[in-house]
């Protein structure tokens, strides 16, 4: 498995990881190629941010305000979400049209479009897809899933492969990549094994938390947390107003909410109809606990409920922890760092597994050899009680992971028909070309 998955799934790991290696700084990226739209000068005073959003409104006449994302320091602009008139309006898309605003002189500073809860403006946003799915949508999703989906294997099957290999050496050799290997393969096969075994938790980290965007397995996994009540809690939306069709504004429904405790970013959505509530959200994913929600009413203004991380189940706090340092957004810099170090390890680690491949490759036969699997009969050799075991593992795993038991039925059939071919070609090789020529000195 450590071999085909290495060889056939290598290429979907390798993209993977480059292309999350230029998500991983695309925050910093933003604020040098928008900063016309993010940053303005500071300025002790600030319009009211009701009129804020009127002055949005007016940028795009017949736009209706979605959201708004107020300005934290006194350099930040004003995000205002605007659903654009005569767009059809897809539940599932969180594309945004974004007018930005600055706080303190009241001018529009630009429009532009902008993605999901973290607002990903247009670069983050392309590199984000490729990330995922490769501009090819859902069917493209198959390949960040297949990459996931293996690359927990690969690294546990290549841990387990160097461990059993060297488990006579010290820990020097297990660990120190190239200590005490012969120059060619021999340093190539340390390198790529002891790399691989300093990566190993890190790796089984991304593979574990971006199975939770897959299609399939992430569909899964959303299952059971539903089935466990693992999911995320969050306030709800259908608590009437008292004086339904009155208002008490954004400005005042935003105090409020800074009074319930909900600092630093924050985005405000406004109510869906003339009765139902504002939900303001916090937006900081840099540290755990900024993850609280408040809903407020909307003709008074008051506190109508409150979530905050405290109030997570376990699971839930653990699938925000895990998705936020896989997006590099814990801790901040911290974890882009330690995502970069990640990333550069895998690709290190990939390019040596096609080089020693490349170096195990028969050159005593055919020019265009490359290099040959494992022998095959490992799994035949295997006790009754051991095989059922490992069959039904797979079984097991192929269901919770669809894209991985459709790979793995694919490379059993591949080792198969390179198992036909071989025997096919012993047979042939054996049998005698024709009678020998005679010998003229018999003659």
């Amino acid at each position: 498995m450590h071999f085909y998955a290495g060889v056939l799934v290598g290429p979907f790991i390798l993209v993977a990881a480059v292309s999350g290696l230029l998500y991983v700084w695309t925050p910093q990226l933003e604020q040098v190629l928008y900063e016309d739209l993010l940053r303005v000068p500071a300025a002790e005073q600030s319009l009211p941010l009701g009129e804020q959003v009127r002055i949005a409104e007016a940028e795009i006449p017949g736009a209706q305000v979605d959201s708004v994302r107020p300005a934290t320091t006194p350099e930040d602009s004003t995000w205002v979400h605007l659903a654009l008139p005569g767009a059809d309006a897809d539940p599932h898309s969180s594309t945004k049209t974004t007018v930005f605003v600055d706080p303190h002189r009241g001018e529009v500073l630009g429009v532009s479009e902008s993605y999901g809860t973290s607002g990903a403006l247009p670069v983050r946003t392309w590199i984000d897809l490729l990330h995922r799915e490769l501009h090819l949508g859902d069917f493209g999703r198959l390949y960040s899933e297949l990459a996931a989906s293996w690359l927990g294997v690969v690294a546990l099957g290549g841990c387990a492969l160097w461990v059993a290999r060297a488990r006579s050496r010290r820990a020097r050799g297990l660990l120190l990549p190239g200590s005490g290997s012969s120059p060619g393969r021999g340093r190539t096969v340390s390198l790529h094994a002891a790399t691989g075994v300093w990566l190993l938790l890190g790796l089984l980290f991304l593979s574990a938390t971006g199975l939770t965007w897959s299609k399939y397995a992430g569909a899964n996994i959303t299952d059971l947390r539903q089935q466990m009540s693992w999911t995320t809690p969050a306030v709800s939306t259908e608590t009437p107003a008292a004086s339904p069709g009155v208002n008490a504004g954004i400005d005042a429904v935003l105090a409020s909410a800074r009074e319930a405790g909900l600092d630093g970013r924050v985005i405000v959505n406004l109510p869906a109809d003339h009765s139902s509530p504002y939900v303001i959200s916090q937006l900081e994913r840099s540290w755990p606990t900024q993850a609280g929600s408040v809903a407020l009413a909307q003709d008074t203004a008051e506190v109508v409920e409150v979530v905050r991380f405290e109030d997570y189940p376990l699971m839930a706090k653990l699938s925000r922890w895990g998705i936020d340092g896989h997006m590099g957004l814990l801790f901040g810099v911290p974890n882009q760092v330690l995502l970069t170090v990640l990333c550069g390890g895998l690709i290190w680690v990939i390019v040596l597994g096609y080089r020693m491949w490349w170096q195990r490759r028969p050159t005593r036969t055919e020019a265009w050899g490359v290099g040959r699997p494992y022998p095959r009969g490992s799994f035949l050799a295997l006790s009754w009680p051991l095989r059922t075991a490992v069959a039904l593992s797979c079984v097991a795993v192929g269901w919770a992971m669809p894209v991985l038991g459709v790979s793995l039925l694919a490379f059993l059939l591949i080792d198969a028909l390179i198992g036909w071919w071989s025997r096919r070609s012993a047979v042939r090789s054996a049998k005698p070309t024709g009678s020998p020529e005679p010998d003229p000195a018999h003659r």
